[in-house]
């Protein structure tokens, strides 16, 4: 077999093995899609827009902060972040994004809707979780953690500790 044969097939195989392992790590580590839904009458004044992505951990999270706000006169929207772009977060007291650092950033839906906030960022609030725990944008002000069932309480009650001043002037 003549060299450059040789390497053609070694570039080649290498390729193919960085292929799989990328679907592999896609399939095993891609956050699954949120389900969409509402909590109370959205003739409130006062609304919240959560976007988020499907876990077990970012579920629980969701539900933690629901269950303080749902007494409230606070229409909440629950939202998969891949949502984001068709929201007018105008029409929203705050929001919420959580969402997971994939790879070497935050998904492109978090980006993008951050980067068209440019008068809305300060009723966002931002929690990201990743491997380590500590990465996230730069320039935004987030919550950053591992995604670890036992820290949801931990948390929650951060991300409550940011959204009530955003939503206390606003309830009925």
């Amino acid at each position: 077999m003549s060299r450059k044969k040789t390497i053609v097939i070694l570039i080649l195989s290498i390729l193919v093995v960085c292929a799989i392992f990328f679907a592999w790590y896609k399939y095993n580590f891609s956050m699954d899609k949120a389900k969409s839904f509402s909590i109370n009458d959205s003739n409130y004044t006062t609304k919240l827009l959560i976007a988020t992505q499907g876990s077990e951990f970012k579920n629980a999270l969701t539900n933690q902060v629901i269950d303080y706000f749902k007494e409230d006169s606070i229409y909440i929207q629950v939202i998969d972040i891949s949502q984001l772009s068709k929201i007018k977060s105008s029409t929203y007291n705050a929001t919420l994004l959580i969402h997971t650092w994939e790879g070497w950033g935050p998904p492109v839906e978090i980006t993008d809707f951050i980067q068209h906030q440019t008068t809305n960022l300060n009723k966002t609030v931002v929690f990201t979780t990743s491997g380590n725990g500590t990465y996230k944008m730069d320039n935004v002000d987030a919550i950053t953690g591992e995604s670890k069932i036992d820290d949801i309480r931990l948390f929650s009650n951060k991300i409550i500790v940011r959204l009530k001043p955003l939503l206390q002037s606003h309830v009925n």
